[in-house]
């Protein structure tokens, strides 16, 4: 099938983590279609594997939510930041650990019906201390995990953001 046809399309809202655009598409029937999407500049999120086998997990709050949540360590891209670079920058500042190795898993959109919002997905191992000074409006706490505790936390909806269930279910597949 083919692409829909842009016909316009406008920033309607610029915020400081993505901005929000109105979007006017011809359908290949021809139809005009109307869309509202997020624009985002793209995430990581980490997997990270202590010496002894346990993962690494942060709460805060997530207003969204409305409530903390038990997730993997993650962040936002800076402008033209690769994401591996991202990666080690956002373990070091969310969990004070530097990953000695860095290995993709792929990434997910997160909700491709209305965010262009990607994130990139790795393992981080052989880790050791090397905090970075973290966002000044985070509330983080870390916690750490043996496999079967962040399993049982998943099938109990303890763990319940999209990022992370994919990301333990994913390194799993990898490491069974």
């Amino acid at each position: 099938m083919k692409i829909p046809r842009i016909v316009s399309q406008r920033t309607v809202y610029e915020g400081r983590l993505f901005n929000v655009e109105l979007t006017e598409l011809e359908m290949p029937n021809g139809v005009i279609a109307h869309r509202e999407g997020i624009k985002h500049p793209g995430a990581v999120a980490m997997v990270p594997v202590r010496d002894d086998g346990r993962l690494l997990f942060v709460t805060q709050y997530r207003h969204a939510a409305g409530r903390r949540l038990l997730e993997l360590p993650a962040g936002t891209l800076e402008p033209g930041e690769p994401p591996l670079e991202a990666a080690a920058r956002e373990l070091q500042e969310e969990v004070g650990m530097h990953p000695g190795t860095i290995a993709p898993m792929g990434g997910i959109f997160v909700a491709p019906g209305y965010t262009d919002e990607y994130i990139h997905l790795y393992v981080c191992t052989n880790l050791t201390a090397g905090p970075l000074e973290g966002d000044e409006d985070e509330d983080i706490e870390i916690h750490a995990l043996t496999v079967e505790e962040a399993l049982a936390a998943i099938e109990a909806g303890e763990i319940c953001d999209a990022k992370s269930v994919v990301g333990v279910l994913r390194w799993m597949r990898m490491n069974p």
